[in-house]
């Protein structure tokens, strides 16, 4: 019985439950209905804002942005610009290497000849020499008294010869061939050449008897040429050249030995000056002495007519008082004195 009215109890339970529901429903809905407007819309305004600061960061970086590119596109138009013109200088030098190339070709062309190369190593010779020593420090074409004739002599306190030599045919082999054995075969007769010249050097410029000094120099106008000598495969030249007494040079080392050869002549010209300043004050001493003997001698004469005035001075002074005292005493001689006697008629008359 009360399981039944329980079940009564909870039937009516639900049927009035099912009558309010829809109503309590509705309610809630429009409360969350609401609830979810209101929330929507501040969202919808945080969202706003956001995209607002969003845009305004995107404009100021695509502002900043388009402010750095239109730098880099202007530093990269000059830096084109640049390329363009140093493309430009690149072409217009490498058209005057290939200008340089052909006159070097043309110049190794003409310097094939023995004769033309020694010319051109004469000329080069000059050269230098005009450049680093006084025109009376040296001379060209310098004959001895048996007839052979030195490139240059330079004067110090004896005679320096130098003479160019350019010897290239056999380098150029030496330095162009193949294989080993081409090489060595250049290299002897390369050596061949270079001893032949230091023999020539040695024999003909050498002579101490006509006032050189007893070594000479061997200008090589071509510094590989002097490096092969110096320090190549034929290095033992240098050694040979030595014991002939002959030194071998490039312009760049003979540059060097001008420019000490310059400091000395300078040197040499002030001592000369210095030497003659002595003598001429040695003159000047001897000129001194003989004035002051002089001007003693004067100062003697001046004492001794000091002296004699003086003693004129006192005789004039005794002479005066007496002459005073003449003066003084002259009346009384003149009453003392007797009438002069009379004259005769006959010149009276007359």
């Amino acid at each position: 019985m009360v399981i039944a009215l329980l079940i009564l109890f909870v039937l009516a339970a639900l049927a009035a439950g099912i009558v309010l529901l829809p109503r309590f429903l509705r309610g809630e809905l429009g409360a969350l209905r609401i609830q979810a407007a209101a929330e929507l819309e501040a969202r919808n305004n945080d969202v706003d804002r956001q995209l607002r600061a969003v845009v305004e960061t995107m404009d100021r970086r695509l502002g900043e942005l388009d402010t750095k590119v239109d730098r880099r596109l202007e530093t990269a138009g000059k830096t084109t610009t640049q390329i363009h013109e140093r493309l430009g200088e690149v072409t217009k030098a490498t058209a005057e290497m290939i200008d340089r190339a052909k006159d070097l070709g043309r110049l190794e062309q003409a310097l094939r000849p023995p004769k033309a190369r020694g010319g051109f190593g004469e000329l080069l010779l000059e050269n230098l020499l005009r450049d680093r020593l006084p025109p009376d420090a040296y001379d060209l074409q310098y004959t001895f008294s048996t007839g052979e004739r030195v490139d240059a002599v330079i004067y110090t306190e004896q005679l320096v010869p130098v003479d160019a030599k350019f010897p290239l045919d056999n380098f150029e082999r030496m330095t162009s061939a193949e294989n080993d054995a081409a090489q060595e075969l250049h290299a002897k007769a390369f050596a061949r050449d270079v001893k032949g010249h230091i023999d020539s050097i040695a024999m003909k410029y050498i002579r101490p008897g006509e006032g050189t000094y007893d070594w000479a120099l061997m200008y090589l106008p071509a510094e590989a040429i002097y490096y092969e000598l110096v320090c190549g495969k034929t290095g033992a030249l240098l050694q040979y050249a030595h014991d002939k007494r002959v030194f071998p040079v490039s312009a760049t080392t003979f540059t060097a030995y001008l420019q000490v050869i310059a400091l000395g002549l300078k040197g040499m010209q002030i001592e000369r000056n210095a030497q003659a300043v002595m003598e001429y004050c040695a003159a000047l001493q001897t000129d001194f002495i003989r004035f002051r003997d002089d001007f003693e001698l004067v100062g003697k004469h001046l004492t001794n007519a000091q002296g004699k005035y003086s003693a004129a001075e006192k005789r004039l002074d005794k002479f005066e008082t007496k002459l005073d005292r003449a003066s003084e005493e002259q009346p009384e001689i003149v009453a003392a004195e007797p009438p002069p006697p009379a004259l005769p008629r006959a010149l009276d008359a007359a």
